[in-house]
């Protein structure tokens, strides 16, 4: 019984990060040419409340480190990916960023370098 629950935890959590790359996938797509996406990762501890100021916190210690990934474009989605499936999440992610993001230019930073020089 508890195999099935896990089994079916673990489909579930697949699905949430699926439906998130889907959606990823269709905000690439939709500024590929122009426009803005803006996507932001940070660590997450599942808290919905602040942490007081004074005063001990007692039993409110993670157990699971988790990373909290958002992508807007006027449209917000996110997801939480906990420390067990970041690698598998991180590999999905970055074919996709991989497969989806072409025109990416390099920089040229000799350029910069030399209108700063010519400035002093």
């Amino acid at each position: 019984m508890a195999w099935d629950r896990m089994t079916a935890m673990h489909s579930w959590v697949s699905a949430i990060y699926s439906w998130f790359l889907t959606e990823l996938t269709r905000f690439f797509q939709k500024f590929q040419l122009s426009g803005s996406l803006f996507i932001t990762l940070k660590k997450c501890d599942g808290r919905t409340k602040p942490i007081p100021r004074k005063g001990s916190v007692e039993g409110l210690e993670p157990s699971d480190n988790k990373c909290l990934l958002r992508a807007t474009d006027g449209i917000k989605i996110n997801t939480v990916v906990s420390s067990k499936e970041v690698t598998k999440f991180q590999m999905a992610y970055s074919n996709l960023w991989r497969a989806t993001v072409v025109g990416l230019e390099k920089r040229d930073k000799r350029n910069k370098s030399q209108k700063s020089k010519a400035a002093w």
